[in-house]
């Protein structure tokens, strides 16, 4: 015999939406999806359709579905978020709500055509119901699919390098939370105003508590992920470039003649100039592994090809943020030791990078 899910299970105060808006069509598709729904055949159905069936069952399940979802669901959120116009109507809801109510429904109508597999009285109920699961699954898989851990947590080792810290430790998870999720700050990279409130609630302290403590703190607890290179490329770089920065719009009546602010940059300016270097690092390597092969003096290729590479404006300025005296850096490749000594680490650099290959 199979199990009947019926109203019961849903609480007596819920009154879930009958009416369809005006005008709306597929009445019949809709009595159809209830009609499978009670003879225990949706899920199967959905399941074994065509494309061209799957796509008619799709839109009758969302237009059952969605008043469910907003009169149930959103309409509650909206109102804790502070939100009251976008608790009234669709029309009235802001682009970024409507953006996330369209996830919701979304989410509970893959969940309705893949497990409404027993006997349903009230679809309607039954949806309701299951509004929770369907969504808090539906966010999991969207933050897993952007590379992010679907359940934030803490690993053992960033606490124990954080000293267990009650705020810094929650900071971390409040960035792995972010970068998970499609929200952006603005031209901002972290959401800086939130975070500061927050640690002030944590820690008491209000009067310390100012986005420069707090950027300060953020990229504390980012040196430490970098301790783990893997992990924090997985976890933090890759979902967080899967952001999309904010559309800047003038101001009314300027005639689109204001100042655009700076861009949303995904990592420091260090970061960037670091990789550009190991760029032109790996580029004169193999540059010069390349003329040593061909028969030319070692000591000739590093003095040529460094020069080449690091010899530019920009190639200088590069070495000056990075710490390095550019101009010593160049006028040392006058003196043969130190171009031995180069030579043989990149010799050395060459031969194992043959090696990796020949593997």
């Amino acid at each position: 015999m199979k199990r009947v899910a019926t109203a019961d299970r849903t609480p007596r105060s819920v009154v879930v939406p009958r009416q369809w808006p005006a005008g709306s069509a597929g009445g019949g598709a809709v009595e159809h999806v209830r009609a499978l729904a009670r003879a225990g055949e949706l899920a199967a159905t959905a399941a074994a359709a065509t494309d061209d069936d799957r796509r008619h069952l799709t839109a009758a399940v969302y237009r059952l579905t969605w008043p469910v979802v907003f009169e149930q669901l959103t309409r509650r959120i909206e109102i804790q978020r502070g939100h009251p116009a976008c608790a009234t109507s669709l029309r009235r809801m802001a682009a970024d709500c409507l953006d996330k109510f369209e996830d919701d429904v979304e989410a509970v109508v893959f969940y309705v055509l893949k497990y409404a597999t027993m006997e349903i009285s009230d679809l309607e109920a039954w949806t309701c119901s299951r509004l929770t699961p369907a969504t808090v699954d539906a966010h999991r898989r969207r933050r897993g699919a952007r590379g992010a851990l679907q359940r934030p947590r803490l690993p053992r080792w960033l606490a124990d390098a954080l000293g267990h810290d009650r705020w810094l430790t929650e900071l971390a998870t409040e960035i792995l939370i972010w970068v998970g999720v499609t929200a952006t700050a603005g031209t901002c990279l972290w959401p800086l105003d939130s975070w500061t409130q927050r640690r002030a609630v944590t820690t008491g302290d209000w009067r310390g508590a100012d986005q420069a403590t707090v950027a300060a703190e953020v990229e504390y607890v980012l040196r430490v992920m970098r301790q783990r290179p893997a992990w924090y490329a997985s976890y933090v770089e890759c979902p967080l470039g899967h952001k999309q920065p904010s559309v800047h719009s003038a101001p009314p009546g300027d005639g689109g003649r204001g100042v655009e602010p700076a861009p949303l940059a995904l990592v420091e300016r260090h970061e960037v100039e670091d990789a550009r270097l190991r760029d032109l690092a790996a580029s004169a390597v193999e540059a010069i592994g390349a003329r040593i092969a061909g028969g030319e003096p070692a000591p000739a290729a590093v003095v040529d090809v460094l020069t080449v590479a690091f010899g530019g404006s920009d190639d200088l300025d590069l070495l000056n943020a990075a710490g390095a005296d550019a101009d010593t850096a160049l006028t040392l490749l006058g003196d043969p030791r130190v171009v031995e000594r180069v030579a043989a680490a990149v010799l050395s650099i060459v031969e194992e990078i043959a090696e990796e290959d020949a593997h």
